[in-house]
């Protein structure tokens, strides 16, 4: 009988062990004394400015479609091979874009190379129009970042590299399109890595928090990257594991023991 009560004996300490091992905490923004309503602060979204080596979606509309299939043939037509001047050769099947060179200039079918960088999206549109004015009646510019992105890693469900479609995604918006945090995501210690315009920052921000809404770190800025660091429990789980795996071993053991030994027995 002595066998069959170490054999016990290891599965009791195990899972002693194992409980041992503290539930992550998994809310968000004081959700537990948010019962009222609260007014937070404004937050305003900074506006990102045109930059060498930005790709640029442009799209021009106007009563002409001749015009139009031509002047939007980087961003209508992505899967031909022919390219204009200016046109950035992307991936096959992917939207071309506008490649802004070391001048700072786009080079625009028909109208020619114009100078962009240092502009918002918004007034890059304007100038764009008073060009293409030009030549077409009343035209609508569209202008748009194609290779903005940001970055998940860690302990979230799906890390990847994502595009940042405007000035607008918010930090939390960014882990919901990365499948949220897994629940041994340390939701107190999230890192946000920023390099912007040559200035690298880093954060930790604190999910947990109402502050994350003040914070300048709220909306994303191009080159992001969100790093969630996993809870002590999730490395304390994971050891326990490599440290229990001989204890399994041994208990296997003695149980195939065990049985050897009543197997003979009732033989």
């Amino acid at each position: 009988m002595t066998k069959p009560l170490i054999f016990i004996c290891f599965i009791i300490l195990a899972s002693m062990q194992i409980s041992c091992v503290n539930t992550p905490v998994i809310t968000y923004f004081d959700s537990a004394d948010s019962t009222k309503l609260q007014l937070l602060p404004e937050n305003i979204a900074p506006s990102s400015i045109i930059r060498k080596n930005d790709i640029l979606a442009i799209t021009v509309g106007s009563l002409s479609q001749e015009s139009n299939e031509i002047l939007n043939f980087n961003n209508i037509n992505p899967l031909f091979t022919t390219s204009f001047p200016g046109q950035n050769s992307g991936q096959r099947g992917q939207p071309l874009g506008f490649l802004v060179d070391a001048e700072g200039k786009v080079e625009l079918p028909m109208i020619g190379r114009v100078k962009v960088e240092g502009l918002l999206l918004s007034d890059a549109a304007d100038t764009l129009r008073n060009q293409v004015a030009k030549l077409l009646r009343d035209p609508s510019i569209n202008v748009r970042f194609l290779n903005h992105k940001f970055s998940v890693l860690g302990e979230v469900n799906r890390p990847a590299v994502y595009n940042l479609l405007d000035d607008k995604t918010t930090l939390p918006e960014a882990l919901a399109l990365a499948g949220d945090l897994t629940p041994f995501g340390n939701r107190q210690n999230v890192t946000v890595v920023r390099d912007f315009y040559g200035k690298r920052e880093m954060v930790k921000i604190n999910l947990r928090s109402k502050e994350i809404f003040e914070s300048p770190y709220y909306y994303l800025k191009d080159g992001d990257m969100i790093y969630v660091e996993p809870v002590k429990a999730r490395a304390t789980y994971t050891d326990q594991k490599v440290q229990l795996a001989p204890l399994y071993l041994s208990a296997l053991s003695a149980l195939t023991v065990l049985m050897t030994v009543v197997f003979n027995v009732f033989k």
